[in-house]
């Protein structure tokens, strides 16, 4: 079959891509911007991409088009597809009925960590001998691409409360039918498409409604919006993390030590490969997660030795006259609050240099403008790049006074940051898109100065 793929370089889309390319059909796509590392990935796998919507692509005459969520009404070829009545399917559709289906799916949903806690759980399946499918929305560096298939039983999927596509508004989680869930956290984002926190837990509710009662939700018992959730009803096998008399972890003798333990016994200790007291929550619901296919948690523990963690999650980029530049995709201002504590816990000395970029629709919305100065409290200095953001990003940054800095040039900011930085300190960029390759900028100009 050939399947034409519209947005194939989200980070989703770009996965089902390659699971389609590994199950034998051929595979196209286009989208609108075409950047690493999901170009890259692509274009590796030999995965013909098209920049733009062009109807003519309808002329490439493929068996299918699978829609990303990204493609609205007005999109000249999806107007072109549904007025010629060519057939289309949304792209978790797409992989429910074509991958998922017959397999134990683990499926890991939650506002913040479910990258870093689908690659932790990928790899703990895999450094088991699992062999697990998966797909997840970043690239794991233990594997080095964002998704695969295998001929193993389970899959191991980051779960995602987005909606499916322009033609179908559920959540795509629903689609996935797990037998292990992981709940991670819960509170208010996507404002584009939720009215409030409570219909972003009604969609969730509606994924504990899809596992059977042999299944396992695997939730966080410090949520109170977690635990309405399952105070509406829960069919399944429930366990609680952050929950002292279930599953739980705290530091050990050091921040980057991580004691791990079940109903008050524990069950072992590790250095954290990540930093942050998220991560060591992340880890833990990997480590229930993966008992329920038979993992120990005692393999589960030795195995982070082995993480080698995760593109675009505190990554370092690179190191130019002793600053170093690193690349996040934190762009909630919880994501942004725990990213910047977890880098001052791990890098006690230098300063911490913010470069952000708030781009999410979530954000250029304005939304959570209130919240950023508390997010960035722990940063020495923040560049905020506000072109085009629809509201004035100066006075949201004002309580944080002389240490913010806003730019609608991103040359301008650039030169800044590069004049401003100083041997031993670090420079964190934040954002959820290619920011304009900033991070090779800032090295650049770094090596310059």
């Amino acid at each position: 079959m050939h399947i034409h793929i519209l947005g194939i370089c989200g980070t989703f889309m770009g996965g089902v891509a390659l699971l389609a390319r590994a199950a034998g059909h051929v595979v196209t796509g286009c989208d609108a911007n075409v950047y690493p590392p999901m170009s890259t990935q692509l274009e590796e796998q030999g995965i013909r991409l098209t920049e733009g919507y062009d109807p003519s692509q309808i002329d490439l005459a493929p068996d299918l088009f699978v829609i990303g969520n990204a493609v609205s009404r007005g999109n000249p070829l999806l107007e072109a597809i549904l007025d010629r009545g060519l057939p289309y399917v949304s792209g978790p559709q797409w992989l429910a009925e074509h991958v998922l289906a017959g397999r134990w799916v683990l499926a890991v949903a939650g506002t913040h960590g479910k990258t870093t806690t689908t690659s932790l759980l990928a790899w703990m399946l895999e450094d088991a001998g699992l062999n697990p499918g998966f797909l997840v929305g970043g690239v794991p560096q233990n594997f080095g691409v964002s998704a695969r298939l295998t001929e193993a039983p389970f899959f191991v999927i980051e779960a995602d409360e987005y909606d499916t596509a322009f033609c179908d508004k559920r959540s795509k989680f629903v689609h996935y039918r797990p037998r292990t869930a992981i709940l991670n956290n819960l509170e208010f984002d996507h404002a584009d498409i939720f009215a409030d926190l409570a219909a972003i837990e009604t969609q969730f509710h509606h994924l504990v409604r899809t596992i059977p009662a042999a299944g396992r939700v695997i939730a966080n018992g410090r949520e109170d919006s977690l635990k309405r959730v399952i105070g509406r009803g829960c069919w399944s096998e429930l366990e609680w993390f952050n929950a002292p008399a279930q599953w739980h972890a705290e530091a050990g003798v050091s921040e980057a030590e991580a004691v791990f333990s079940l109903g008050g016994k524990e069950l072992g200790r590790a250095e954290m490969p990540l930093a942050g007291s998220h991560n060591r929550e992340n880890v833990l619901a990997a480590i229930a997660a993966a008992r329920h296919v038979g993992v120990t948690p005692a393999q589960s523990i030795a195995s982070l030795a082995r993480f080698e963690g995760i593109k675009r999650r505190l990554e370092l980029r690179g190191t130019e006259k002793g600053v170093r530049v690193y690349d996040d995709f934190a762009h909630h201002p919880t994501a942004i609050a725990l990213t910047v504590g977890g880098l001052r816990r791990r890098e006690p000395q230098g300063r911490i240099l913010a470069v952000l970029e708030p781009r999410s629709n979530t954000m250029k919305l304005g939304v959570m403008k209130a919240q950023l100065p508390a997010s960035l409290a722990e940063a020495d200095a923040v560049f905020c790049y506000a072109n085009d953001l629809g509201w004035d990003a100066a006075a949201a940054l004002a309580p944080l006074e002389e240490r913010a800095r806003t730019y609608e040039r991103l040359d301008r900011l650039v030169a800044d940051v590069a004049a401003c930085a100083q041997p031993g300190d670090h420079v964190l960029v934040m954002s959820n898109g290619g920011f304009g390759g900033v991070h090779q900028k800032l090295l650049d100009a770094l090596a310059a100065s």
